[in-house]
C-alpha cells in the first residue's frame, strides 16, 4: 500500500508540472508608453519591427496632464489586451509604467532610457540626484514643461537626422510639471521582472542615474551608445530587448 501511495503521488506531481506550464500563456502583447516631449508616433519603427515578429503592439498616448491621468490611460489600454503584456516605458513613461505595471495582466516591464522610481519618489527628486546634461527645460506660465527648440536636437535626439529632430522640436508634447512632482505609490518592478536599456549618450537623463535605478530594481540591463531618442535612432536595439523580455517571460 505504501508503494502504491508513493506511485500515486509521483504520478500526480508529474501530471501537475506540464499542466501548469501549459496554462502559462506566451507573452505576445507589447504595450508601449512614450515619454514627455515626443509622442507615440515616434515609435513607428519599433512597432514595425515587433509586429513582423508576431507581437501585438499598442502605443499608449497619455494626456500628460497628471501622473494619475497617464496611469489611467495606460491601464485603459492594458484592459483591452488579450492575454499578458510586456509594458514598456521611455523617459517619463518609466514613471507611468512603474505605477500602471501592477495590473494583473502585466507580465514584466522594460525601461528604455527611462526613470525607474521607488515608492515615495518623484521624477524631479530622481533627476536632482544626478542632473542631466541639458539645461534647456523651461516652463510655460500655466505649469507645463518643454525643451528649448534651440537645443532639442543636441539634447534629445543628437543621432537622429537633422530634419526629423527639427520637426520633433516643434511638435513637442508638453507634460504638466505637476506630473513630475507626483510620488510613486507602488512600484511594479518590486514584484515583477524588469529589463532596462541605458542610453550612454543621453543628455535628458544622466546615464549614471539610469544605471543606479536599474541596479536597485534588479533589472537585466543592456547599454547602448545612443541618445535619449533611442527608439528612433536605434529601433532594432529597443525591439531586441523587448523581444528578449517577452521570450524570457514566456519560458
Amino acid at each position: 500500500m505504501r508503494k502504491m501511495r508513493i506511485l500515486a503521488a509521483t504520478l500526480l506531481a508529474l501530471a501537475a508540472a506540464p499542466l501548469g506550464h501549459a496554462l502559462a500563456e506566451p507573452v505576445k502583447n507589447v504595450v508601449i508608453v512614450h515619454g514627455a516631449l515626443a509622442d507615440g508616433s515616434s515609435w513607428r519603427k519599433v512597432f514595425d519591427l515587433l509586429t513582423t515578429k508576431g507581437f501585438t503592439v499598442t502605443v499608449v498616448q497619455p494626456p500628460m496632464t497628471s501622473l494619475g491621468d497617464d496611469v489611467a490611460a495606460t491601464k485603459r489600454i492594458l484592459d483591452l489586451q488579450d492575454g499578458p503584456s510586456v509594458l514598456v516605458g521611455h523617459s517619463y513613461g518609466g514613471m507611468i509604467v512603474t505605477e500602471a505595471g501592477t495590473s494583473e495582466n502585466v507580465a514584466g516591464l522594460v525601461y528604455v532610457a527611462a526613470f525607474q522610481p521607488d515608492a515615495g519618489e518623484t521624477l524631479l527628486d530622481l533627476a536632482a540626484r544626478k542632473p542631466a546634461a541639458t539645461k534647456g527645460i523651461a516652463a510655460t506660465d500655466d505649469g507645463y514643461l518643454y525643451l528649448d527648440p534651440e537645443v532639442f536636437a543636441a539634447d534629445f535626439a543628437a543621432d537622429v537626422p537633422e530634419v526629423e529632430a527639427r520637426f520633433m522640436a516643434h511638435s513637442q508634447v508638453f507634460p504638466a510639471k505637476s506630473a513630475f512632482e507626483t510620488k510613486i505609490t507602488a512600484p511594479a518592478w518590486k514584484g515583477k521582472k524588469s529589463w532596462a536599456l541605458i542610453a550612454t549618450e543621453d543628455r535628458a537623463i544622466h546615464p549614471d542615474l539610469m544605471r543606479t535605478m536599474a541596479k536597485r530594481a534588479g533589472s537585466d540591463t543592456v547599454e547602448v551608445k545612443v541618445s535619449h531618442a533611442v527608439f528612433l535612432s536605434q529601433p532594432a536595439a529597443v525591439a531586441e530587448l523587448i523581444e528578449k523580455a517577452a521570450t524570457a517571460l514566456s519560458d
